[in-house]
């Protein structure tokens, strides 16, 4: 592919964006592909080393605020006639309502997903904190030559600790798969919003 059709696609992978921000991008990599052209390679290899239009699309549209998508998707590209503006006004009670309902289902489960992570986390700090307790326990009992129950308690804290490991892995593994979600689905509502025409 060369410089010319990888703008071109590039263009129309990020169709929907503030004009600005597309002009700013598409000039960015027209400048990187003749500097590296200027460093000998073709057309086609510069092109190839930049990546695909695909990622770097992807990496564009994670960059660029959430607001700023809106913003130009609710941007009219005429004005809006009398009776439309009365029609709106009349059916705000109705649509804002919805809206606002909306938006408190989306942040409660944000809001729910992200409470389940620092429940875990609390699971991790209590396995940790018991272990701990455990042997500073076994010790106290030992030195008050309760030895029998110095070792269970001993044997306590290992458990605990073992079920501390576990819990890190699956803690950190959970955190991670959340905060994967959250970025996607952040992606795909600034998608939504831009209304990207697919090549």
């Amino acid at each position: 592919m060369n410089k010319q059709e990888f703008l071109a696609q590039l263009r129309r992978g990020l169709s929907g964006l503030p004009r600005e921000d597309v002009e700013e991008r598409l000039t960015f990599y027209s400048e990187m592909i003749d500097d590296r052209v200027e460093e000998g390679l073709s057309e086609e290899e510069a092109v190839a080393e930049i990546g695909t239009v695909h990622e770097i699309a992807a990496q564009i549209i994670e960059d660029i605020p959430f607001a700023k998508i809106a913003k130009e998707r609710i941007k009219s590209e005429r004005r809006l006639k009398a009776g439309e503006i009365v029609l709106l006004v009349l059916g705000s009670p109705i649509w804002l309502s919805l809206g606002i309902a909306a938006f408190a289902v989306i942040l409660s489960l944000y809001v729910s997903l992200w409470a389940v992570i620092i429940s875990l986390w609390a699971v991790f700090v209590s396995f940790a904190g018991c272990s701990l307790g455990g042997v500073l326990v076994c010790v106290i009992f030992t030195a008050g030559g309760s030895v029998a129950s110095g070792v269970a308690m001993l044997a306590a804290g290992f458990i605990c600790a073992g079920l501390t490991i576990f819990m890190f892995f699956g803690c950190k593994a959970a955190t991670h798969g959340t905060l994967i979600l959250t970025k996607k689905t952040a992606i795909w509502i600034k998608n939504c919003f831009r209304g990207k025409e697919e090549a």
